[in-house]
Order: structure tokens, then C-alpha cells, then sequence
């Protein structure tokens, strides 16, 4: 006897990776607008160090800047549900040391360093959570 399988066929790689940048890139821009409606000043988007020839060592998805001149670094974590403890919960230590190693990259650039935070976004669903000061660079 032949078996049908009766799952749906699994879309090509590309295909969901294409939605997820999507959905990531739509998670970045409602991040950014909600963090200018708080008076915060966009300085760079998306932010990439790789660490020698094809190893990709970290990416800071916002770099904004505060009225008083606080450098902030921002981390932008999308999630349809809050399954597994949400979007905030996904930012594992690992995700930590590659965003903390790609802003110590980035401020090479500046003779004096100024002050700076790690913010990360959490969009779960619809709402939208700004964890200001979320970890330390140590």
C-alpha cells in the first residue's frame, strides 16, 4: 500500500528566511518609532562586525542617541507569543557577548567614549516592551 504524508510540503530555506528578515525588519521599524516618540535620535541601523573572513561575529540592530548624549545600543527581539518566556528571553548570553563585542567595535571611532547602555525592544504579538539598561557590557 502506498502512504500519502499528509503534512503541508516545508517551505525552501530561502522562503523562511525571507520572513523572518521581514518580520524582523518591520519589528526594527516599530522600535524605532516608538523609541523617537521618547526623544531618542537614530545614529545607525544595523550594525555589523564580523570577526575574520566569513564568521559573523555581531550585529546591533539600533544605535541611537539621548538627549543628553548617552550612546544606546539596541536590540530589537521579535516573537509572535510569548512561548518560552517571549522575546525578551531569547536574548541569551550568547546574543549578550556578540551585541557587546560589536559595540566595543563601534566605539573605536570615538577619541572620548561616551556614556552607554544595552536597551533591548520585546515585541511579543503586538505589544511592545522597551527594557531600558536590559544588561551590562561585563
Amino acid at each position: 500500500m502506498f502512504w500519502k504524508s499528509k503534512r503541508a510540503a516545508a517551505s525552501p530555506p530561502e522562503a523562511s528566511s525571507t520572513t523572518r528578515r521581514a518580520t524582523g525588519d518591520h519589528g526594527e521599524t516599530r522600535a524605532l518609532a516608538h523609541l523617537q516618540r521618547h526623544g531618542l535620535t537614530l545614529v545607525e541601523r544595523n550594525y555589523r562586525v564580523a570577526r575574520g573572513r566569513s564568521r559573523h561575529a555581531g550585529e546591533i540592530d539600533l544605535v541611537l542617541s539621548e538627549r543628553d548624549g548617552t550612546l544606546v545600543f539596541v536590540e530589537v527581539r521579535v516573537r509572535s507569543t510569548r512561548d518560552g518566556g517571549g522575546a525578551a528571553a531569547s536574548v541569551t548570553h550568547g546574543k549578550r557577548s556578540r551585541l557587546v563585542y560589536a559595540a566595543q567595535h563601534y566605539l573605536q571611532r570615538f577619541d572620548r567614549l561616551p556614556p552607554c547602555r544595552f536597551d533591548v525592544v520585546a515585541i511579543d504579538g503586538e505589544d511592545l516592551q522597551w527594557l531600558r539598561g536590559a544588561f551590562d557590557a561585563g
